[in-house]
């Protein structure tokens, strides 16, 4: 197993197609909702390489000088139960360290709370709010 971190086009490809195919075709989301604003030249990506095949993600991006959203983290569905996803989202806390940020925000797929919390995150409030085709509720962590 590789851990990539993403900063090129080339190699944030590799997150777009785990996203692809966990996403948009599991959950039939459109590329439009799938792929926003924040899919851009500094935004960050690690991405899992299983014999240099992409097949877990994450992403994160700057909010402001102290803190960042991680967001987007997908497992391909044939690789779940893997605690991949745990894999993705510590990467990225490492990296988000090294970077010297102090706060980590997320909104969290409610099914997905848990899962978080085992991370050490937070919940900021008991509102819902929707994200895309999920709803979601705002969890932080300080590091």
């Amino acid at each position: 197993m590789e851990v990539l971190r993403a900063e090129a086009e080339w190699q944030r490809a590799g997150a777009y197609s785990v996203r692809i195919q966990g996403m948009n075709r599991q959950y039939h989301i459109s590329l439009r909702e799938e792929f926003d604003e924040h899919d851009c030249e500094g935004t960050k990506y690690i991405v899992l390489l299983d014999d240099g095949y992409p097949i877990a993600t994450s992403r994160f991006y700057e909010i402001d000088e102290k803190s960042v959203m991680i967001g987007r983290v997908v497992v391909l569905p044939e690789y779940r139960g893997q605690k991949l996803g745990l894999k993705v989202v510590q990467e990225a806390e490492q990296w988000i360290k090294e970077l010297g940020f102090e706060e980590i925000k997320i909104e969290s797929r409610l099914e997905a709370v848990d899962f978080y919390k085992k991370l050490g995150y937070a919940l900021v409030n008991e509102e819902v709010v929707r994200s895309g085709n999920f709803d979601c509720i705002r969890m932080n962590k300080y590091l």
